[in-house]
């Protein structure tokens, strides 16, 4: 069943476009919610008037859609968590976590299904998360989960520990060996120590 969509549905299009959808779902969600009318012959002439209309407001959604993702890659949250032993968290860090630390942190509202978590956060460390803006338009924020002590410092600290695993873990590198642990305040105490060869 064709329908024109009147506002964006994530994954199937923007304003204006005319879709191909299931009955059922056209007839249970996109007409009964507000999302689409059907693309009858009266409704595409219709269209077809509002294209230019339509079109300047599709031009000012890019540009914002991309002005927040620019402040959203420049930018780091924290989300504190109960921390047990070895920096493992008491539940876990979900999308809707990072939504609201988005908010309360950054001030910039964004829903919490655009939060692309893929699974949620289990440990104490540093994650680069990807938040869907519009369209294909996405923004990767830097969340610092820590424990319920975590000031400055410890995230700093956090972060500091995360870069400095990622360099030992890295095979070509062998001159670096990362010793330490994360308490559960979600402070660190992180060694790194050059190997003599």
């Amino acid at each position: 069943m064709k329908v024109i969509l009147l506002k964006e549905l994530h994954g199937k299009g923007g304003e204006g476009d005319v879709i191909d959808v299931t009955r059922g779902f056209a007839n249970n969600f996109l007409l009964t919610q507000g999302y689409a009318v059907k693309a009858t012959p009266g409704n595409l002439k219709q269209l077809e008037e509002r294209k230019k209309n339509i079109a300047k407001r599709e031009e000012t959604r890019i540009a914002d859609a991309n002005a927040m993702a620019a402040k959203l890659n420049d930018a780091t949250v924290r989300v504190i968590a109960q921390v047990g032993e070895e920096g493992v968290l008491f539940g876990s860090v979900t999308a809707p976590m990072v939504a609201d630390a988005i908010a309360e942190q950054l001030d910039i509202e964004i829903d919490k299904r655009r939060v692309e978590l893929g699974k949620p956060i289990k440990m104490v460390g540093t994650y680069e998360v990807p938040v869907g803006l519009y369209r294909d338009i996405k923004g990767n924020v830097t969340v610092i989960v820590g424990g319920d002590g975590m000031d400055e410092e410890s995230a700093e600290a956090v972060e500091a520990f995360d870069e400095a695993l990622e360099v030992a873990e890295t095979p070509a590198d062998e001159t670096v060996e990362v010793d330490g642990q994360i308490a559960a305040d979600g402070t660190v105490e992180a060694e790194v120590t050059e190997i003599e060869e």
